[in-house]
């Protein structure tokens, strides 16, 4: 049996609380509580990687109630040492547990990288009324097209990092400090191309459920050896039937090439790239992005 609790924050409009899933408590910020808009759901990537990144997206709260969670094993949820938690089915549940304990029974539907696949997976599974519309941004979809890729953007580096990564991942020397020098290269033209890196992305860096994501996805973007290595949705996405938006950077680790034939197995779906931006598309070019994504959803029913 489910509990939810919840408090006003010091800030006008802004409610937060919790809400009790298999394993623990999950946290929640509702921004924007009271606007009569159709509320979005965001959804982090990671897995494991908190909301704070995504903060951005409060700017729709002029409008509508935006809601931030932090999947169970990071940020300011709990945190169980039981990896038989960390699955497709749990999160999956989890969602749906969160939309119920906030009564949002019409919702519009925003996931990023990971959240991406599970945005998708809660339609797919739960086939849940009133979700208006879906905005995947940096979509993850399919394990064999992001490791494809990665290998693409992998090719792109300077040799010597490029051997670096090759060399380590051989060994599976994942700790060595040139393998970490080596992916931080990766990330900052893949994954933030902001020099430095700004606050929100920093904080969820700190906040970063790290047991979650070795299990499920692996030691880097790049490196897949974890539970979701084989997972693709891509043979089901033809069963979307609501208005989707696909969004990507043009040096996004989701390359907008494979963004566009996701977008072309989704009946209807839009796409948008940014040009000179990265998988942190909606961190380095906020008002383009947030333009794009508040015109697509008043369009698909406010």
């Amino acid at each position: 049996m489910k509990k939810t609790s919840a408090k006003e924050n010091h800030i006008p409009g802004v409610l937060e609380g919790t809400v009790q899933v298999s394993g623990g408590n999950i946290w929640y910020r509702v921004v924007g509580a009271g606007k009569k808009g159709v509320p979005l759901l965001t959804i982090h990537g990671g897995p494991g990687a908190p909301h704070e990144y995504l903060n951005p997206l409060k700017v729709l709260a002029e409008e509508r109630p935006v809601v931030f969670y932090d999947q169970l094993g990071c940020g300011h949820s709990d945190r169980p040492s039981d990896p038989a938690l960390w699955t497709v089915e749990h999160f999956v549940e989890e969602l749906d547990l969160l939309r119920k304990a906030l009564n949002m029974k019409q919702v519009h539907i925003l996931g990023q990288s990971w959240g991406s696949m599970l945005a998708v997976e809660y339609m797919l599974c739960k086939e849940p009324a009133g979700v208006r519309s879906l905005i995947l941004s940096g979509p993850y979809l399919s394990s064999p097209l992001w490791a494809r890729d990665q290998r693409y953007w992998i090719d792109q580096l300077p040799a010597d990092i490029r051997q670096t990564i090759l060399e380590c991942e051989d060994k599976k020397d994942y700790k060595n400090p040139a393998y970490q020098d080596a992916v931080m290269e990766f990330y900052k033209r893949h994954l933030c191309r902001m020099d430095p890196w700004p606050e929100e992305l920093l904080q969820s860096m700190e906040g970063m459920g790290v047991d979650v994501y070795e299990h499920m996805w692996g030691p880097s973007e790049f490196t897949m050896t974890g539970t979701l290595r084989q997972a693709d949705v891509t043979p089901h996405l033809s069963r979307l039937s609501l208005p989707v938006l696909l969004t990507c950077g043009e040096f996004d680790e989701a390359r907008p090439q494979t963004v566009a034939l996701y977008r072309n197995l989704i009946p209807g779906a839009r796409m948008r790239i940014f040009d000179g931006a990265s998988h942190s598309h909606l961190l380095e070019q906020p008002e383009e992005v947030l333009h794009t994504i508040s015109s697509f959803i008043n369009s698909a029913g406010s």
